[in-house]
């Protein structure tokens, strides 16, 4: 049995949000392989199915990013599970757009909600690691993270989790190797018969919304502080 953890802000101001893409990456798998319908569970919500031969319980907290450990602690001790048996799928800077890589272990590198993870159940999970792209220079990612994707995101996000959701079957078989190279095969595929996408332009601040320029406390916003290294 595994957990499938995505990675996001609850609420439908966030829904388009770069920054829940761990959310539209466990929906899409949902949806594609008839998971059960979601049901409220762990500080979160829940679907339940089956990928190839395996069960998996796919999860969504229910809290801000930065408190998504607790959910992902209380479902690991509910299904008496090891850290290994968990696999979180969360946006990236680092890694160019409509790509991914998949990692077990390591730091969180100053991302909120992994550095709450690594707090509740230990450093040793796996990692499918979403492709955002980065603004450019460190005082626009916030604003980057909690902006939706550009319409011309769509062109790379959807064939993105469209290929997740075909080869979420091996990465419930423990082949991350594989389930990289599928999907970035699948990806190419895709990319080969559509027109380049244009970039989509730099957040600045006077792109943000209000809120998010003068945040209320506990907003989204506030989960974000300190949620990249300097």
């Amino acid at each position: 049995m595994l957990i499938f953890v995505g990675l996001g802000n609850p609420g439908s101001q966030y829904a388009g949000n770069r920054h829940n893409i761990g959310f539209m990456a466990v929906d899409r798998i949902a949806d594609a392989h008839g998971f059960g319908p979601e049901q409220r569970k762990f500080q979160g919500h829940v679907r339940e199915g089956r990928l190839g031969g395996e069960k998996v319980v796919l999860l969504k907290p229910g809290t801000f990013m930065n408190e998504s450990g607790r959910a992902v602690g209380e479902a690991l001790r509910f299904y008496k599970l090891d850290p290994a048996d968990v696999v979180v799928f969360h946006d990236e800077l680092d890694i160019a757009p409509g790509k991914l890589r998949c990692k077990t272990g390591g730091g969180h590198a100053g991302h909120n909600g992994l550095r709450s993870i690594h707090a509740h159940i230990g450093a040793e999970y796996r990692r499918v690691r979403l492709g955002i792209g980065h603004p450019g220079h460190k005082s626009r990612v916030a604003g980057f993270v909690l902006h939706d994707f550009a319409k011309a995101d769509r062109d790379w996000l959807d064939p993105l989790l469209d290929a997740v959701s075909r080869a979420a079957p091996r990465l419930a078989a423990g082949e991350d190797g594989r389930f990289q190279s599928d999907v970035a095969q699948d990806v190419q595929g895709v990319s080969a018969k559509a027109p380049p996408p244009k970039p989509a332009p730099a957040v600045t601040p006077a792109m943000a919304d209000p809120k998010e320029a003068k945040p209320e406390k506990g907003s989204a916003f506030d989960a974000l502080k300190g949620l990249f290294r300097s």
